[in-house]
């Protein structure tokens, strides 16, 4: 796969019609990254006694996300090479999206009951597995809307947009249902209902904003020649070589790409849990995470858009291992201070959102500046798949020390070692004094 533009898409602007429409694939997606994965529906079953206890039902979350993970693991790494190949690329980003809206609609049924706490952690699990899915063919399309001269600025907008809808929705979800003691249409907490309603509300949320992308952006023929087929395991033997080669012949690039899928999955697993800690540790109810959620997007989006001038002027690489570094210091003092109440999660969890943000920006542009011309659209393709191979590390390790210490706050210290661990693999990764 390379980064090219088809021949029949024009030169594209930042706000072109198809750059819009991709962008509110992002702005939807927030439905599932914001209210569904970490903030509401997660904190939601943790939170809740009716489920079990909070440390019980912590460890059995994040066994059910990393089961999701290793499934990610063994077969994402194919379908894009696949969807690529054969020309389906928007119809299986529609395909899995859809399978995602309609997950995230089942969760409505999740009442407070113990035996229902297995429906929600299968849901939950399954949605993330589609979810994955789908983005390793919206991802894809990146190269298809974009020129090198625009593809960090459109980048950037998607990310921006998704920043900013889960801001919107979470206030929405907050103010018309789960923050009044009676919501809109009489809904109030009763048996879940605030909860259960917001689901259905997000499933439309993020059906609707899925349309424009499906219908604007067209599809792409595909790379294989006429009559050409790839069976199911020859596709894990070709990404097999592919890895080979890149590791034979680009050594700094194969590095960064394992350090930089450690270090991404730990980032993930800080806004995977955040909501889980702030309620089941440090004391907020599911309100207060909802404003704290709103609060955390605020941060990141603002510092990381300002972090792009300290990208430009010391490097990506400088930014990443800053960012990594305060968010491995700032995870230990909320670990050694875990009693300490809401104000101390309220100043270090918003710190943690302000390093979170610049880390994945600027691996994006490291990347961007280290690949051989004509490679982009095959190296990012491969910083996608490297990514969610991993996927399970952070919520297995954040399941293994709640286990292990008995206790939720425990997990604090499951994420900050994968953190660490990404660090130590990024230190020694050098950007080439040719693309410096």
């Amino acid at each position: 796969m390379t980064s090219v533009i088809s021949p029949s898409v024009p030169e594209p602007r930042l706000l072109s019609r198809q750059v819009l429409a991709w962008g509110l694939w992002d702005w939807g997606s927030a439905a599932f990254n914001a209210v569904v994965t970490t903030f509401v529906f997660t904190a939601y079953l943790t939170g809740n006694p009716a489920f079990g206890g909070e440390a019980f039902v912590s460890a059995q979350l994040s066994w059910w996300i990393a089961g999701a993970g290793v499934v990610i693991a063994l077969l994402a790494p194919i379908t894009g090479q696949r969807a690529d190949r054969s020309g389906h690329r928007k119809l299986w980003l529609g395909v899995n999206t859809y399978l995602v809206v309609a997950i995230t609609a089942g969760l409505a049924v999740v009442a407070p009951k113990p035996d229902l706490l297995w429906v929600g952690l299968f849901l939950l699990a399954a949605g993330n597995v589609f979810f994955e899915f789908a983005s390793v063919n919206y991802n894809a399309m990146l190269g298809q809307i974009s020129t090198p001269s625009t593809i960090g600025k459109i980048s950037g907008f998607g990310w921006g947009l998704g920043y900013v809808a889960g801001i919107v929705l979470l206030l929405f979800l907050y103010v018309t249902l789960i923050g009044p003691d009676v919501g809109m249409f009489g809904i109030t907490s009763a048996d879940g209902w605030d909860v259960r309603v917001s689901m259905l509300i997000a499933a439309a949320w993020l059906g609707l904003f899925a349309i424009p992308v499906l219908r604007v952006v067209p599809e792409t023929p595909g790379t294989a020649a006429p009559g050409a087929k790839i069976g199911f395991f020859a596709s894990y033997r070709k990404l097999g070589r592919d890895l080979v080669a890149l590791w034979r012949n680009d050594r700094t690039t194969a590095k960064f790409l394992i350090a930089s899928a450690i270090f991404r999955d730990g980032l993930a697993g800080v806004f995977t849990f955040a909501g889980v800690l702030a309620i089941g540790t440090f004391g907020f109810s599911g309100g207060d995470v909802l404003i704290f959620g709103v609060a955390a997007n605020i941060v990141a989006g603002v510092v990381t858009i300002a972090s792009g001038r300290l990208d430009d002027r010391f490097g990506a690489r400088t930014v990443i291992l800053a960012s990594l570094i305060g968010l491995v210091t700032f995870g230990i003092i909320l670990f050694f201070l875990h009693d300490a109440g809401t104000t101390l999660f309220w100043i270090f969890g918003l710190g943690l959102a302000a390093f979170v943000g610049p880390a994945q920006s600027a691996s994006r542009s490291f990347l961007a500046r280290i690949i051989p011309e004509g490679k982009e659209g095959e190296m990012f393709g491969l910083y996608a798949t490297t990514g969610r191979a991993v996927s399970f590390i952070a919520p297995a390790a954040f399941g293994l020390f709640i286990s292990v210490g008995g206790a939720q706050y425990f997990g604090i210290l499951g994420l900050v070692l994968v953190l660490a661990l990404g660090l130590a693999l990024m230190i020694p990764v050098r950007t080439p004094a040719a693309k410096a």
